[in-house]
């Protein structure tokens, strides 16, 4: 086994978890990451758009819950809400409606999960 890849097994999982793709560094485009070990370039990273990573988020969650978001409780869903603005997802366009239609609840509701946080 190379020292190549241990590398790629091990970081695999989190660009796994990010909704990347690992790709040979040859392939790499000018908005991929390359990442090296040893100071040789073992292998890139293309990092997936923004609101495809809220989508991989909302069904993390939902794996996480054992069900889907628009089923849980109150209480439940204004955690979820305040887990996904610690990762941002309300700075993507339309995150509030996607996030919103993944509760099963109006965007009126998100921003006053929001503010009900920031008044806290």
């Amino acid at each position: 086994m190379t020292a190549e890849e241990p590398f790629t097994a091990a970081v695999k999982p989190l660009i796994d978890a990010m909704g990347g793709e690992l790709l040979p560094p040859g392939e790499a485009g000018p908005d991929d990451v390359v990442l090296a070990w040893e100071g040789a370039d073992v292998v890139a990273v293309r990092l997936p758009q923004l609101a495809d990573s809220l989508d991989r988020i909302l069904a993390a969650l939902e794996r996480r819950h054992g069900r889907p978001l628009a089923d849980l409780d109150r209480k439940a869903k204004q955690e979820v809400v305040r887990t996904l603005e610690a990762r941002g997802a309300f700075a993507v366009r339309h995150g509030v409606e996607t996030v919103a239609g993944a509760l099963g609840v109006s965007r009126f509701t998100i921003y006053n999960y929001l503010n009900r946080e920031k008044g806290r």
